[in-house]
């Protein structure tokens, strides 16, 4: 089994239910939950002329492989409407693998640790919640939230 960790965020529809319903799906098909952040409402990011988004982090363990994770994921963002017309433009749902167990994965279409993710409070933060002590990049989670700039940044509870 590995341990992974999930970004999922949105910013189209009632993203909260889109999320919630996504988590089970993952549930279903070979993904165990085992930690689940609040949602967050958090400001939109790279291309700041559209509404804000909800995020959140799950983690899983899982028998699936990195690139069989990869296509559950995408299969889910596509059952709830995603369609990527637009770099950092608005999204039913988008689901990032951002760890996967302590492996380094470089695929077309997949680079884990997500090579972003230290950078973005919208990921940081949920992801502190549910694993602070979990070290990406040689960085403790929970010590990237505490420095991290929260502006905009609401826990919804």
């Amino acid at each position: 089994m590995a341990r992974a960790y999930l970004g999922l965020g949105g910013n189209i529809g009632d993203v909260r239910a889109t999320i919630a319903a996504a988590v089970e799906r993952l549930a279903a098909r070979g993904a165990r939950i085992v930690a689940r952040s609040a949602d967050y409402g958090t400001p939109p990011w790279g291309k700041l002329d559209q509404p804000p988004y909800v995020n959140a982090c799950v983690g899983i363990e899982t028998e699936l492989a990195p690139e069989t994770l990869l296509a559950l994921v995408l299969s889910i963002e596509q059952e709830f409407g995603r369609r990527r017309l637009e770099k950092w433009g608005p999204r039913t749902l988008d689901i990032d693998i951002l760890t996967y167990d302590d492996r380094t994965v470089d695929l077309p279409g997949l680079v884990v640790p997500h090579p972003y993710m230290l950078e973005r409070a919208f990921v940081v933060v949920p992801l502190a919640e549910i694993a602070p002590d979990l070290i990406v990049k040689g960085e403790r989670v929970g010590d990237v939230a505490a420095r991290i700039d929260r502006a905009g940044i609401e826990r919804l509870g």
